[in-house]
Formats: C-alpha cells, structure tokens, sequence
C-alpha cells in the first residue's frame, strides 16, 4: 500500500472542491457515504487557517474621559495629530476610537498613555 503519512498529507491539504468530489467518488463508485470523513478532513484546514489568521491589528477605543477631560484632549491631539477642536469632539463623542489598525504594542502604548491622564480606555 501507498506511504500512508504521504497520503494523510495529501487528504490534509485538499480544497472544499476537492473534499467534495472526492465525497461523490466514494458514493459513486464505492457505495460509501463519506459525510463525517469530509467534514473532518474539511475542517483540519480551516483550523489552520483559524491560527494563521489571529488578530495583528488592534482598535484603541476611548471609553470615557474620566475627570481629567483636558489632560486627555491634550493626549488624544498629541498621539492623533488632530486639531484642538478635533481631539475635543473626539473626546466628547466617547466611546470612539482612538486609533484603528495598529499593532498590539502601539495600541497597549496608547492605552498606558491614555489611562495616565485619566481616561477609560478599550483594545479590541
């Protein structure tokens, strides 16, 4: 018989296209109802896909001003690079984003900031 590990690889890296026809062959030609066999061998992909994809973006999100409203107008337009006018409305439109698609480092370093002026501060 045929290198068996070869093989498993090869049923592994199969598309839901591939899944599928090869689903039609066994019934087909063979007589057997494939549908648990698929649904794992389509599922082992999208685990990996599901790992591949984890989160390198982040939205630093601005709950509340807190008590110290001037103190995070002032770092909201420092960080931002917005207008006075601008990083006031932002700040009064809380809950609003802060910044949006930044990596985890820069959207933790925004949100140490932010909270040591006072704010109420939210990664997603």
């Amino acid at each position: 018989m045929a290198d068996l590990k070869k093989f498993a690889e090869e049923l592994v890296n199969l598309s839901v296209k591939e899944v599928n026809e090869l689903a039609k062959i066994l019934k087909d030609e063979y007589g057997i109802e494939p549908a648990a066999a698929a649904v794992a061998v389509a599922a082992a992909p999208a685990a990996g896909e599901a790992a591949a994809a984890e989160k390198t973006q982040f939205d630093v999100i601005l709950k509340s001003a807190g008590g110290a409203k001037l103190q995070v107008v002032k770092v909201v337009k420092e960080m931002t690079g917005l207008g006075l006018k601008e990083a006031k409305d932002l700040v009064d439109g809380a809950p609003k984003a802060v910044k949006e698609k930044v990596s985890k480092e820069e959207a933790e370093s925004i949100k140490a900031q932010l909270e040591e002026a006072g704010a109420e501060v939210e990664v997603k």
